[in-house]
């Protein structure tokens, strides 16, 4: 068995701080950032829709210095764009995400969403906490997965808009009640997105809570850094060791395995498309990869090169894990089969249940917070 990430430290350096965006939730930390000067336009939100019930939806526009674009919306603090120039300066969308809210409404089968109370799967959809077991929503066969029915992706936030001098933010807030989809405690969230002009679009999510729960929060970005097609040619690697394997269910067996001669090494750069058809199971990669260095602290996760366009996502985070999920469902309604890829930030799959796991227990008085990197860069020809 090998050594596992250690829990996240429940104290943080001034720098991790700012990186956690652990100060005022009310502006920006001191320090952090500064008022933003004239000319460019960093933020601006419109009307996007409204929910069935009459409630708005709004959408929220940020803008680096340097030509990237994030616009994200109420429902589901989910982003619907991120704009992104490639080599020659032409941009792209390079998220799957759809132009209307009346789109989403429907079950466009794409939304980067935040995923919540517990990202990924719960075995039989129950748990023990303190002597006490939990049953939560089974919405995947017997099994919980991504929060339950509706989850954090179905709620409307709340969403205040803040800039700095070389930034933009948008701070979603929720409050998720004591016994929704069966998860103990009442819980106030909040998810933070913030561009800035390194073209950096970093996620901190927070939460407290008044009874001890579980919290695995994600965000569900399909990414396509050709803005189309399959994502076969896109060159990765992850910064992993060790996988969690899973049973036919995806639902790990407790046992941490090295990617060693498996289709899931890749410490070297791999294209996708290499050996996807070696995967066995699903239709492609669906795994948890354990990341190295100890959770909590920001470290890489994961590097994807773009090589017809140039365009490179690098991936940073606090978390202990990793899913990669290939889009193993698209049928080409709108996108073909394997026309992006995920890289879930999070907790492992079924850590409630699997003792070895870092926990994701968190209690009153012992915030949970987490944050996750998206760099985008290009590389010359």
């Amino acid at each position: 068995m090998s050594t596992l990430p250690a829990a996240v430290p429940q104290h943080f350096t001034r720098r991790e701080a700012c990186v956690l965006g652990l100060g005022s939730l009310a502006g920006l930390m001191a320090g952090c950032a500064t008022d933003s000067p004239g000319g460019l336009v960093r933020v601006e939100s419109s009307q996007f829709g409204q929910l069935t019930d009459g409630r708005p939806v709004q959408l929220h526009t940020l803008r680096s210095r340097h030509g990237v674009v994030v616009r994200l919306m109420d429902l589901g603090a989910t982003l619907t764009e991120i704009s992104v120039p490639d080599r020659q300066g032409a941009a792209a969308n390079v998220v799957c995400g759809a132009p209307t809210l009346d789109a989403y409404l429907k079950g466009f089968p794409a939304g980067a969403s935040v995923i919540g109370r517990f990202a990924n799967r719960i075995r039989n959809a129950r748990f023990t906490l303190d002597g006490r077991e939990v049953r939560v929503t089974a919405n995947a066969g017997p099994h919980h997965i991504h929060g339950g029915r509706e989850g954090f992706a179905g709620k409307l936030w709340t969403a205040k808009t803040r800039t700095g001098r070389r930034e933009a933010a948008v701070e979603f807030s929720l409050r998720s009640a004591d016994g929704e989809e069966g998860f103990p405690g009442n819980l106030a969230v909040t998810v933070t997105y913030t561009l800035n002009d390194a073209n950096e679009l970093t996620l901190r999510y927070a939460a407290t809570t008044d009874r001890p729960t579980v919290v695995n929060l994600t965000n569900h970005a399909y990414f396509n850094l050709a803005g189309s097609g399959d994502v076969y040619g896109h060159e990765l690697q992850i910064f992993a060791d060790e996988f969690t394997p899973g049973d036919r269910d995806l639902i790990p067996t407790g046992e941490v395995r090295s990617v060693t001669a498996t289709p899931l090494d890749f410490r070297t750069p791999h294209r996708i498309g290499e050996r996807i058809r070696q995967i066995e199971g699903p239709s492609g990669y669906d795994h948890n990869f354990v990341l190295r260095g100890m959770a909590g602290t920001l470290r890489p996760a994961a590097r994807v090169v773009e090589p017809v366009s140039g365009r490179v996502l690098e991936c940073r985070t606090t978390e202990p894990g990793v899913q990669l999920y290939t889009a193993n469902h698209f049928n080409g309604r709108p996108y073909p089969k394997h026309g992006a890829f995920c890289l879930e930030t999070q907790h492992f799959p079924d850590s409630p249940n699997i003792g070895q796991f870092p926990s994701p227990v968190v209690r009153p008085g012992q915030p949970y917070a987490s944050a996750t990197v998206f760099k985008f860069t290009t590389i010359r020809a």
